[in-house]
């Protein structure tokens, strides 16, 4: 008999939140070092991914809800495929693959997700991973990955502890969400709040509280203002492309970090703000007092919590973008970083998340869009493995992932920690931000001007100790 069992309302609205020119995507990169086993390669992803349910089931939409269905014409065929790249097939050529398949919708009849091996990359192989964001979020898939891997079951970095500054944020936020889970059921009173603020938001703002997450902060998050007019924003065309930089060392970060007396987080998110700012003008377009809001995911998944699904909240990080000045910019943005941590926004966003799921599409539209409107970009941290994997008996040397980009947003940045190296990727759609390699290579640039700061006062002191 086939199994079904309901979709949560949270995993509901990620599905429904696909558009034609954004479609909600998680884009995984593996690049392997040869010699490569291409057959073992895939048999081990598969029986991985397999391991899990979800990867065998279809969506079904019914009158009474959304479910997750055994899918009875279930073909591994379907979803792992052999490819190579046209040309030589250098990294130029997969990155144009990566953002094809990302502008390519996965197929509602059946599971969704594919992944595609691609022989002969680079003298090893490259995989590419493709799944929709309703199967789970990227700290629930980065357990999964690490199913996929040789050895022992690895299990993948959890925020806090020793990976609170890799972990991008998500060690900032200390309270959990406890109302909203994945079995929590949405009360008529959250349903009528959403429909009060599609209506009249403002007159809403401050009058939300509601036990099962959508509370006063919410007011904040729909009422927020704008961020600056850019080219980074506008209408989507659905076209995308992704494009990656060479990976920073961890250590060199964390020393740079440790002498300006910031966190490796404030240092990526200042490289990152001055990369866009070098793109702008680079342009021709006006910088002064330009600032960019990124949607950040936070996680909220308790200790443990390895389901799939999807468990996190959502924060608006203002990137001070028009500040040219490096080290300005860094104590800008340090003072807003230092501000959030009493932040309730993720457990609110995650409660939008949950009333949205049980309300009519239109609905749910209306209401992400106020939100998506104020925002240039969608940006997220997942942290590795410290230590280097192997897949197959083949070394993983180089780890990518891309976030899908929600509503008319254009841009998702993602930053990835693996093996000792901080990995800076980037995913646009063509209509706003056609070449993101443009953007990419000034992240390098911007991060060397922190590294040229802290090297010029060793030398200083060194000089000084000297004339002693």
């Amino acid at each position: 008999m086939s199994h079904r069992e309901r979709m949560s309302p949270v995993d509901t609205t990620w599905l429904r939140m696909d558009r034609p020119n954004n479609l909600m995507m998680i884009i995984g990169v593996w690049m392997l070092e040869g010699p490569v086993a291409l057959d073992e390669v895939e048999a081990q992803i598969a029986d991985g991914l397999l391991g899990y349910r979800r990867y065998r089931q279809l969506v079904e939409r019914t009158a009474s809800g959304v479910f997750w269905r055994d899918d009875p014409n279930f073909d591994l065929g379907r979803h792992i495929h052999r490819i190579r790249l046209p040309g030589r097939g250098g990294k130029h050529a997969l990155e144009r693959l990566v953002g094809e398949l990302a502008s390519e919708p996965l197929d509602p009849n059946h599971p969704l997700w594919t992944v595609h091996v691609v022989e002969k990359y680079e003298g090893g192989a490259a995989v590419i991973f493709r799944m929709h964001h309703a199967i789970a979020d990227g700290m629930a898939l980065m357990d999964v990955t690490m199913k996929l891997v040789d050895g022992p079951q690895h299990r993948a970095a959890s925020p806090g502890g020793d990976h609170e500054e890799e972990g991008f944020l998500q060690g900032l936020m200390a309270p959990v969400v406890a109302a909203i889970n994945s079995g929590a059921e949405v009360s008529g009173s959250a349903v009528k709040t959403a429909l009060g603020l599609v209506r009249d938001p403002l007159r809403a703002a401050g009058l939300l509280r509601d036990g099962a997450g959508v509370a006063a902060e919410l007011g904040y998050l729909l009422i927020m203002a704008k961020d600056s007019a850019t080219r980074f924003k506008g209408k989507p065309g659905g076209t995308k492309r992704v494009a990656w930089s060479e990976p920073l060392h961890l250590p060199e970060v964390k020393a740079v970090s440790r002498a300006l007396g910031c966190s490796i987080n404030d240092i990526l998110l200042s490289s990152v703000a001055g990369a866009m700012r070098r793109y702008l003008s680079d342009c021709g377009d006006r910088t002064a007092g330009v600032e960019c809001r990124a949607l950040v995911p936070i996680n909220l998944r308790a200790p443990g919590d390895v389901e799939l699904g999807n468990r996190f909240g959502i924060i608006g990080v203002e990137l001070p973008v028009g500040i040219e000045d490096p080290l300005e910019r860094l104590a800008t943005v340090r003072r807003r970083m230092l501000a959030l941590k009493t932040s309730y926004e993720p457990q609110t966003t995650l409660g939008l998340f949950a009333a949205l799921g049980v309300l009519p599409k239109i609905v749910q539209d209306k209401l992400f869009d106020l939100i998506v409107s104020r925002a240039t970009a969608v940006m997220t941290n997942v942290p590795g493995p410290a230590e280097p994997l192997t897949v197959a008996g083949s070394l993983l040397k180089q780890s990518l992932f891309w976030v899908p980009q929600t509503g008319d947003t254009g841009m998702g940045v993602s930053i990835l920690s693996y093996a000792g190296k901080v990995q800076f990727g980037l995913i646009t759609d063509v209509a706003l931000t056609p070449v993101p390699e443009a953007v990419v290579r000034h992240f390098h640039e911007e991060f060397e001007k922190y590294l040229y700061f802290v090297l010029l006062d060793a030398a200083g002191e060194d000089e000084a100790e000297a004339a002693q």
